[in-house]
């Protein structure tokens, strides 16, 4: 049996704990914050009316086979704790012409209504690119998402088919497979936006991100009832049914290491030591790597940040008639991912893109919201926090209000306009989700997405990395997965 500290009790380091428990470990799991759930966060906000229940992260499950396969390798079942329910549309996208298209879990009827949408040759572009995505798919769920990854030389090594090397096209970007397969320009930004999701842009991203909307589309989108923070709430108490320690508002401020091996934490305000045979790290690889166990040749490649997000939450009278994701595009993407990303190559700074996509989640849920109203999560694509060429100084005064004023006129401009429905609205900027999680500027992703990640192996014999900054990278299912591999490489402790 080996004594296993977990950093950070985010989704990976719950998901990892409770694995590492049932097999017999002794594990204690550390979390600054006062709650668990690290990015899948949660926020009440109380009026006369009542309250509303918003959540601050993820707001779609996805691949929910992962978390019944979690639940029931820890010796439960999924739907004992969490209220699946299956969106359709998944998301409804609304293009700058004014046309819409709704997103579902079934291929054929996804490929029928493209082609009542944009006509015939679109539907056909659609299912050619999908035959595509699927052989992306079954390579890379075969051959990445359930394995370590612990540099390039594992990548080259998978024994792909070349037929799988084909589909997954190195070298070509997301967008310049969308140029090559699809004529009509708003199934191009459709595609465009599933980079985005992984943090990255799309002219960069590599095309196997194609994967991305096969995931979604192919085993649907889920509400969790109650909201998607109900998810920390199981993995917490599945944690507590095993007999894992979790002590929250207890920072780690470094991992002792020596002689190539960890030997415990430290802890803010305690001066002894905590001993560990094993630690796992869910935190972003920079901050580890920075702040916990210096280690600089490892910073090298964490600096190209993914994007963050700039987030609104809306108190709203009435029925707006959304859906429960609906995306408005912008008129065009590329100004929007210069402002985004910025280009130092070409001069370019990062900066509020004033025509962003707005991402709207309302929830058709009465438990997060009063009757006759509304819980809206609008979220812009966004740089992150900083000074850099990359980044915006998101704590000047007057940008976070500015720029709340300008995204309400958006959404009016594309047909939305509840300024005068207003009961309230609270502003999130990137300088606030570093600060609450600890995600350097605020980048949801860790570093820009792509199909090598840090490691889930750290430099020191014991030290493990799970979460959304290391591999396979971001997003429920696959933070979930790299809590699988973890516990799969540290074992059972019989």
């Amino acid at each position: 049996m080996a004594r296993i500290v977990v950093i950070g009790a985010g989704v990976g380091g719950l998901a990892a704990a409770a694995r590492l428990a049932v097999t017999g470990h002794e594990v204690t799991v550390f979390e600054r914050a006062d709650t668990v759930g690290g990015k899948l966060g949660r926020h009440v906000h109380d009026t006369p009316e009542g309250s509303y229940r918003f959540d601050t992260g993820p707001s779609l499950v996805t691949l929910p086979q992962v978390f019944h396969d979690l639940f029931e390798a820890t010796g439960a079942k999924l739907d004992e704790y969490l209220d699946l329910v299956p969106l359709d549309p998944i998301v409804r996208h609304v293009f700058p012409d004014g046309g819409t298209l709704d997103s579902c879990a079934d291929p054929a009827e996804f490929a029928a209504r493209i082609g009542a949408a944009f006509g015939d040759r679109a539907a056909a572009d659609w299912q050619r690119l999908w035959r595509r995505a699927t052989r992306v798919w079954a390579a890379s769920h075969r051959d990445v998402l359930r394995r370590a990854i612990d540099s390039p030389r594992d990548l080259a090594a998978l024994a792909w088919r070349l037929g799988d090397l084909a589909a997954i096209a190195p070298g070509r970007s997301l967008r310049g497979l969308g140029r090559r397969h699809l004529s009509d320009p708003r199934l191009r930004m459709l595609l465009d936006r599933y980079a985005t999701y992984t943090g990255a842009d799309p002219r960069r991203a590599p095309a196997a991100l194609v994967a991305v909307p096969y995931a979604e589309l192919a085993y649907g989108g889920w509400y969790l009832r109650g909201g998607l923070g109900s998810l920390a709430d199981a993995l917490l108490s599945r944690c507590l049914d095993l007999g894992v320690v979790v002590q929250t508002g207890t920072a780690v401020t470094r991992i002792d290491a020596a002689g190539g091996r960890v030997h415990g934490v430290r802890l803010a305000g305690v001066a002894a030591p905590v001993p560990a045979d094993v630690v796992v790290a869910n935190v972003d690889a920079l901050t580890l790597y920075r702040d916990l166990l210096p280690t600089p040749r490892r910073l090298a490649g964490l600096t190209d940040r993914s994007l963050a997000g700039f987030v609104l939450l809306l108190g709203v009278r009435g029925d707006s008639g959304l859906a429960h994701h609906t995306v408005f595009f912008p008129r065009d993407h590329d100004v929007e991912f210069d402002a985004v990303f910025g280009d130092p190559g070409r001069g370019i700074r990062a900066r509020p893109a004033l025509d962003p996509t707005v991402f709207v989640t309302v929830a058709d849920d009465p438990t997060v919201r009063p009757d006759r109203h509304e819980a809206w999560f609008v979220l812009v694509n966004a740089a992150r926090h900083g000074t850099a060429a990359g980044a915006v100084d998101w704590r000047r005064p007057g940008l976070a209000e500015a720029y709340a004023d300008r995204i309400l006129d958006v959404l009016a401009e594309r047909g939305v306009d509840v300024r005068d429905r207003l009961v309230f609205r609270e502003i999130r900027t990137p300088a606030d989700l570093d600060a609450t999680t600890s995600a350097p500027g605020g980048s949801i992703y860790g570093t820009a997405g792509g199909l090598l990640r840090p490691a889930n192996r750290g430099p020191a014999a014991g030290l493990w990395l799970v979460g959304g900054s290391t591999h396979p990278g971001g997003g429920l299912p696959m933070v979930t997965l790299s809590a699988q591999i973890v516990a799969d490489e540290i074992g059972p402790a019989w």
